[in-house]
């Protein structure tokens, strides 16, 4: 059902069973998928495209312009998944020419207020709770949770099944599996218990946990708990995990509490 208050471009392309409620406007290069449901008051403008069972919440501006002086008008998108829910007021950017999109994986929460910039990935099953702020070129991997008014700087990547306190300024890449909170952002434990909600096998948290320890607790640089596990934790698709991760963090990751 489309409000006859809503604005629809007659080139949009929308599903079935779409519903768009009253004071929404859908631009023309606008894809959304069967089954979701457009609240009031939405924006959302060329270059968008939804997937299906998606819930938009009141006052959600989606597909606008990057805020990034270099662009120049080009043809880029957001993209959102299946399943997704937008809260209320959250703002998605579309892309630049350095990856063309914004993407939002599937299953996927963003919670009231927060900001997706220019050119980020987002995984699946992924939650960003109230006022989470998100600069561009941030990339987020799938089960990742970051809770309200946590601040990420461009470039960052957040690891697969990582959790972030609240109010965290995030300047580093976070490594999969881990909490962290504190100020500078610190490294506090293994997501053990959001690790085991999502079926994540006891010897693989074990893994996780006994690689962390070395890294972050037992010896007195990162470096040295690198060199630790690769020489003495048996490899495991696990232990492949955080050290390409790490490897290919250039610009570094969070730190130990205690150094």
């Amino acid at each position: 059902m489309i409000s006859n208050l809503a604005y629809v471009h007659p080139n949009a392309e929308l599903g079935e069973n779409v519903s768009v409620g009253p004071f929404t406007s859908i631009e023309a290069e606008v894809k959304i998928g069967a089954n979701t449901k457009i609240e009031s008051n939405v924006t959302i403008m060329n270059g968008s495209e939804i997937g299906t069972h998606c819930h938009v919440f009141p006052g959600a501006v989606i597909g606008a312009e990057p805020q990034d002086l270099k662009y120049k008008g080009e043809k880029t998108k957001a993209i959102i998944g299946n399943h997704c829910v937008i809260r209320e007021c959250v703002t998605i950017n579309r892309g630049t020419t350095d990856r063309w999109k914004t993407e939002i994986g599937h299953h996927t929460l963003l919670m009231a207020y927060t900001h997706i910039g220019h050119d980020c990935t987002i995984g699946n099953h992924v939650i960003l709770a109230n006022s989470a702020g998100v600069s561009g070129h941030v990339t987020i991997d799938d089960y990742a949770t970051i809770e309200g008014q946590c601040g990420i700087g461009q470039f960052v990547h957040i690891g697969a099944y990582t959790f972030v306190g609240g109010m965290s300024g995030i300047r580093q890449n976070v490594p999969p599996f881990v909490k962290a909170a504190r100020m500078p952002l610190s490294y506090i434990g293994v997501n053990s218990i959001g690790m085991k909600r999502r079926g994540v096998s006891e010897e693989d948290i074990r893994n996780a946990e006994e690689i962390y320890k070395k890294i972050y607790i037992h010896n007195t640089t990162i470096a040295k708990g690198i060199d630790d596990v690769m020489f003495t934790v048996k490899d495991s698709k696990i232990k492949t995990q955080i050290l390409e991760f790490i490897s290919n963090s250039k610009a570094g990751i969070i730190k130990s509490p205690i150094n």
